[in-house]
């Protein structure tokens, strides 16, 4: 299920590089979830003892209040020069009135539209410069909170923005910025509901969950016509109620003085005044007592089966229970569900369970998306087969201790994370928030300790029962988007008028940002590089504290290797890996992967294919057994090569739900063609689908899978001297080899040209303006990013400023160059309003010229470098993140000493540099232009545009007219 969480800021320049690179670029198989992973079946292996109880960690922390009301937690952790603020203020939907839904997130954007002392959208400008890596806002149902991770020197200067908005909002509060920020707002709203698979199903649960009057009833982003209805008074006054310091707690964590950090607490926090009582939240859960059904028509390809229950609110009895039963039932490979419904009867193409733990009564949710061909029907009397065993029996221990080990790992590994959502900053505001204590950590851990496999049946037995759910089937249909609501004409700003009303005394001395403190010295980490007997190259990288160990082995044998009547053969054959070796079957490799509480993912992108595992440091020994195991020995079974293929063809129908994804598929083949490896996305085709052999499969792994052509990352709290017997042992017999040479194939021509890709009734258009790029070797690279950042890398860079901030046609725009070991395509674009398409499509070529034509200004530059340079360390935040990091060395041929030197290669950019990269690789007149949406609605006023030959392409990417 979807997180129920929004964001302010544009889910954007990171989460859209991501797709990209997962896309185009390198696969080092991603980091699962913090809450399940993994799956099994019999016995080759015998089992291992159960592990002594779990070490919790210490969380040091002082906890202490201002006068005015404000509650402040410090927790000193020195591992990086960086510190994360983390700021909760106590109000979300929970505290809204009938009528106002969205309203608590609607304001959360408000609140980076400037205050008194920070004018404009400068709040992300002065972050992005002093090199944040961690910058966002969030509402969930029963809080909003706002965070930023920055060097730790830039302490008094988050402290500086958040004491500004909180004691100065309202002087700047105007209708001009309401206006801008319901556009953005209900943007958002199209593009992570309307426009995203089963987006509207969701949707509609919750308001089968809950009475219409209930806080929980639709989504935490609200209606269009409750968004478009708020009215200027009604922000302001919702800011004097919920946005004093007396309603909210402020966490630092990371590198600082605690001395030093209270007092700085006091000069920007102390002096605001405390506002009125909060009112108690007088809303009542009402339970169900019967089952309640709905069917809901979505632009899917697929029926999607949802059950959920109203359960114990969060932190109650009965909490933790539901967590674990969701990861027995539906937490991954390992689970009941998956076993059932995805492995053996083949019915599902995927499942999941959830539990989201709410104050006001949680909600656990069952989802199962059927495959081609099933009923919905039959899909949920499965279902009902598995809730009834799970009811009647309960889980066995071995089911209860897999879940355990996930939940817990992935809490400890959480704790890696100083800021941001999830991490120890934001654990420690959520305890207090919801307990009134930050000192939580061992209670938590233990309430997953303490649970039995009786308690948990009671849990099912109690709350998990027939006639207290909602069945909802989503089904492929037309849309009910309700009536339309206008978009009115956006005021005109007017800087001269100031109709603020200020809650608290103005003061000269906050009128100046802050000068940053002395800068610790930035000591990158450098990994140690050496090779085992057989050539293989390992780069390790120790991390003291908390008990983690990562570890990625990368060949070098992606996509971009795959014989060209063959796409997503690299993909498909990292899949095969983890469906069975000599000594274990599919199932028998998933459930050993939770019996350790480890991840275990394998993948392929454009260069590479990755294979990695992250577990508890007591743990790392045996998961390092099993990714060798998957790497080395696998077998390719024809049954599972059978089952996989039907997945994937699966997947492939499902991209047609994702309009991004239907992007990439068109973009890749336009810009590269049909000759290139590089024209299909990593999972292929469904002709070539349908035709990998067993062969097709072995030969790849046995000519492109060999030691001396490899790296295995190591990152973690584990001794050099304890690690390099353990990689003889497991890898030692790796036998060398010679890789097949890559035959990549020869590109398309980059002529101008303008492709639609029709979805009839899309609520919005996702835009694409691309052209080929340029080859990671390039010794272009620091100034192509310098210049990149500036026009489209940034919240504050020149398209989302635009696009987003000036104009209010997308939640998010941007612009990227996808780096590969051959040139991968350069990307500008968004997800903007269909009425705004062709306007959208001018503003972003008046920034793409732009940029060629004007230089940076000296404060452009200064931006783009130090957001460039002072955020490196927040690559290093992670174990997973310092593996893939490092794995860049060996994949780009870089040296060890890379991250160390790169800042002072992009401090040495010139503004004459930066505007040369932008004329030699922003090339105008070359630029495809894509537009994946209502055709109808925009085909007039883009063809006025004249960008060159006209195309209507289908999902597939092929031409059709």
């Amino acid at each position: 299920m979807k997180s129920l969480l929004r964001n302010a800021v544009l889910p954007g320049v990171t989460a859209l590089l991501g797709f990209a690179i997962s896309t185009f670029g390198q696969a080092q198989a991603p980091p699962a979830s913090t809450t399940k992973k993994a799956p099994a079946q019999a016995a080759a292996k015998p089992a291992v003892a159960k592990p002594a109880p779990l070490e919790v960690p210490p969380l040091k922390f002082e906890k202490y209040k201002l006068e005015n009301g404000l509650e402040v937690i410090l927790s000193e952790d020195h591992r990086l020069p960086m510190v994360a603020v983390n700021l909760w203020y106590h109000v979300g939907p929970a505290n809204e009135l009938p009528g106002r839904s969205g309203f608590a997130h609607l304001f959360e954007h408000m609140m980076f539209e400037g205050s008194r002392h920070v004018p404009g959208s400068s709040h992300f400008h002065y972050l992005e410069a002093a090199g944040a890596s961690d910058i966002n806002g969030t509402t969930d149902f029963d809080r909003t909170n706002y965070f930023e991770t920055l060097p730790s020197n830039q302490l008094e200067l988050a402290l500086w923005l958040e004491s500004d908005r909180m004691g100065y909002l309202p002087d700047k509060l105007d209708q001009a910025n309401l206006s801008n920020q319901q556009d953005v707002v209900r943007n958002e709203r199209r593009q992570s509901f309307e426009n995203a698979p089963y987006g509207v199903v969701e949707e509609g649960m919750f308001h089968e969950l809950f009475p219409k009057e209930h806080p929980y009833y639709g989504d935490v982003i609200g209606s269009h016509l409750d968004i478009q209805s708020a009215k200027l008074e009604d922000v302001r006054n919702f800011f004097k109620l919920y946005y004093a310091p007396n309603n909210a707690s402020l966490a630092i964590v990371g590198d600082f003085n605690r001395e030093k950090a209270r007092d700085l607490v006091q000069k920007y926090f102390g002096p605001l005044k405390r506002g009125e009582d909060v009112p108690k939240i007088k809303a009542h859960t009402p339970p169900i007592t019967s089952e309640r059904r709905a069917v809901i028509q979505d632009n899917v390809q697929l029926p999607r089966v949802y059950m959920a229950w109203l359960t114990s609110p969060i932190f109650k009895p009965g909490d933790a229970e539901a967590d674990l039963a969701a990861a027995i039932l539906g937490g991954g490979k390992s689970s009941r569900l998956y076993k059932k419904l995805v492995y053996e009867k083949q019915i599902a193409q995927d499942v999941s369970a959830n539990q989201q733990s709410l104050m006001l009564g949680s909600v656990f949710v069952l989802q199962a998306t059927a495959k081609a061909g099933v009923k919905p029907e039959d899909l949920e009397k499965a279902i009902n087969a598995e809730l009834e065993a799970f009811r009647k029996e309960g889980p066995t221990p071995a089911e209860l201790a897999r879940a355990r080990n996930v939940i817990e790992s992935g809490i400890i590994a959480a704790l890696e994370t100083l800021g941001g959502s999830g991490g120890v900053a934001d654990r420690l505001n959520s305890y207090n928030h919801y307990l009134g204590t930050p000192d939580f950590l061992a209670a938590d851990i233990g309430r997953y300790e303490n649970a039995t496999p009786q308690s948990i049946a009671a849990f099912g037995q109690g709350q998990l029962n027939t006639n207290q759910r909602t069945v909802v089937y989503g089904v492929p249909g037309k849309q009910d988007l309700g009536a339309e609501v206008a978009t009115p004409k956006a005021p005109e700003k007017d800087p001269s008028k100031n109709n603020g009303e200020p809650v608290n005394e103005d003061a000269e001395w906050r009128r100046d940002a802050p000068k940053p403190g002395p800068a610790s010295a930035l000591h990158l980490p450098v990994p140690e590089k050496f090779k085992l007997s057989n050539g293989l190259t390992v780069l390790y990288s120790y991390r003291p504290g908390l008990p983690l160990v990562a570890a990625n082995l990368v060949v070098r044998a992606g996509s971009g290797v795959n014989p060209v009547d063959r796409p997503g053969l690299a993909s498909m054959t990292a899949r095969m890996l983890q469906q069975g070796t000599t000594t274990r079957s599919a199932l028998q490799i998933a459930d050993r992967a939770a019996d350790l509480g480890a991840t275990l993912n394998s993948g392929a992108g454009t260069d590479t294919t990755g294979m990695s595992t992250r577990s508890l440091s007591r743990n790392f020994p045996d998961a390092l057994e099993l990714l060798a195991d998957v790497a080395l020995h696998p077998t390719f079974p024809q049954s599972e090569i059978e089952r996989v293929r039907s997945e994937r063809l699966t997947s492939i129908v499902q991209e047609k739900d994702d309009p991004f994804t239907l992007a990439f598929r068109v973009l890749a083949a336009a810009l590269y063609g049909p000759r290139h490896t590089y024209g299909y996305p990593d999972s292929g085709t469904r002709e070539s689908i349908k035709a990998i052999s067993r062969d097709d499969l072995e030969h790849f792994w046995k000519q492109n899978y060999f030691p001396d052509d490899a790296a295995l990352v190591v990152t973690g709290n584990i001794k050099l001297a304890a690690l390099k017997p353990l990689l003889e042992k497991q890898f030692g017999a790796w036998k060398p080899g010679r890789p097949a040479p890559a035959a990549m194939g020869s590109t398309e021509t980059t002529d101008a040209k303008l492709i639609f890709v029709d979805r009839p009734g899309a609520p919005q258009t996702t835009l694409g303006c691309f052209s080929l790029g340029l080859a990671r070797s390039t010794p272009d690279y620091a100034a192509v990013e310098v210049m990149n950042t500036d026009l489209g890398g940034l919240f504050s860079s020149r398209i989302n400023m635009n696009l987003r901030e000036a104009h209010g046609y997308t939640y998010g725009a941007f612009s990227f160059f996808a780096y590969h070991r051959a040139p991968g395509p350069f990307i500008a674009g968004g997800d903007v309003r269909t009425d705004a398409t062709a306007p959208a499509t001018t503003e972003l070529f008046n920034e793409l010229k732009r940029m060629r034509d004007t230089q940076m200004t000296p404060a452009e530059l200064i931006l783009s470098k130090d957001s460039i340079a002072r955020s490196l360390p927040g690559r290093f935040e992670r174990g997973t993140e310092a593996a893939g990091s490092f794995a860049e060395l060996f994949t780009f041929d870089l040296p060890l000493d890379y991250y160390s030197t790169l800042p002072d290669r992009i401090n040495a950019v010139t503004p004459e540099q930066a505007q040369a990269m932008a004329q030699k690789y922003i090339l105008p007149e070359k630029m495809i232009v894509l537009a994946v949406g209502d055709r109808a609605k925009i085909e007039e006023d883009m063809k006025k545009l004249n960008l060159g030959k006209v195309e209507v392409r289908d999902t597939d990417g092929k031409v059709v007219h």
